[in-house]
């Protein structure tokens, strides 16, 4: 921690915006557990930036005392860029949701990851457009039915985990919304250097609600929660059970907790973070950190190509303007 940076607590960065969504509704824990999460990570409030889009998660940026910027469909992580850019010190925060980040706003999440800026990415995902009145969203399920899918969605869902790792994402992890490992999970997204990608499972009790129950509910969270640590193995049914390759097919399968064959976590091996993401329903769900393999961030390399270029000079914008192909128009004389 700064020795310049003030000491906070959780309610230091609560705003005082009247805090509105249905009520019952995930996001409100995920906010606290921000809030929780903010002060042990002995950041300024000052320095940090919350940017979101347009949907139910993206009212976030009122609800902490810091800077934020609430903008436009789909382009948090464009906006988020130039922030970055402007002052690398910043601490940026992307805060989306499935429609939001993998829908029309697609491109930019792709670019952001791929670019690998410096920011936290907290995509909320339940499945479904909750701010437009329940229509199906790019992470729905086949069946779906909403007021655009009436007879059902037919689509192939996204997975939001295998468009980070496709994309070039550095870091990926997941978390429940309730769960008490969330803040955790935030705390390793904010250690990571670069673009990191946090999948919430976020529940909307008014319109996709316990869509996660079969992995959520406690009665089965021991079974079908596998919370990943890095060099330990990947046991989970309270350690009865753990995940293993199966050598001819290439793919993951259960054993025994016992058995010798159960992996150890290595969050830099990409090839088993695609099989942890896309693990069956049979399967339980890979959580907190599954991939991490730091890379140069994107604005590093720009601040050094800029301080490169200018050789210590001082920036000069109107000669920038006037560089190049210049002309001016002379009025001519008005004629009849």
């Amino acid at each position: 921690m700064n020795e310049m940076t003030k000491v906070t607590t959780a309610k230091d960065w609560a705003s005082d915006q009247e805090v509105r969504w249905c009520p019952g509704c995930g996001d409100y824990a995920v906010l606290k557990a921000v809030q929780r999460t903010m002060p042990d990570l002995g950041v300024a409030r000052e320095k940090t930036v919350f940017v979101s889009g347009i949907g139910c998660s993206s009212r976030f940026p009122y609800y902490m005392a810091s800077y934020g910027f609430h903008t436009i469909h789909g382009r948090a992580p464009a906006f988020a860029t130039g922030i970055k850019l402007a002052n690398p010190e910043l601490d940026v925060w992307i805060i989306t949701g499935d429609g939001d980040a993998l829908s029309i706003g697609g491109n930019h999440t792709m670019h952001v990851l791929r670019r690998n800026l410096d920011c936290q990415i907290l995509l909320f995902n339940n499945e479904i457009y909750g701010l437009t009145k329940g229509q199906y969203s790019p992470t729905s399920r086949i069946g779906t039915r909403s007021p655009s899918t009436p007879f059902g969605s037919v689509d192939r869902p996204a997975t939001p985990g295998m468009f980070a790792l496709g994309a070039g994402a550095r870091f990926i992890a997941r978390g429940i919304d309730v769960h008490k490992n969330l803040p955790d999970v935030l705390k390793a997204a904010h250690a990571h250097r670069g673009a990191s990608f946090v999948e919430i499972y976020q529940n909307c009790v008014v319109y996709n609600d316990e869509v996660f129950a079969p992995f959520t509910d406690r009665s089965v969270a021991q079974e079908k929660q596998l919370w990943l640590k890095a060099r330990e193995k990947m046991l989970f049914s309270g350690g009865t059970k753990g995940i293993a390759i199966d050598a001819e097919r290439m793919a993951l399968k259960v054993v025994e907790g016992d058995d010798p064959s159960v992996l150890v976590h290595d969050p830099k091996n990409r090839a088993i973070a695609a099989m942890l993401i896309e693990m069956p329903q049979s399967f339980p769900v890979a959580l907190g950190v599954i991939y991490e393999d730091p890379a140069p961030t994107f604005e590093s390399a720009v601040v050094e190509q800029n301080a490169a270029v200018a050789k210590g000079k001082t920036p000069d914008l109107q000669a920038l303007v006037s560089k190049g192909q210049t002309w001016q128009v002379e009025k001519e004389p008005h004629s009849l």
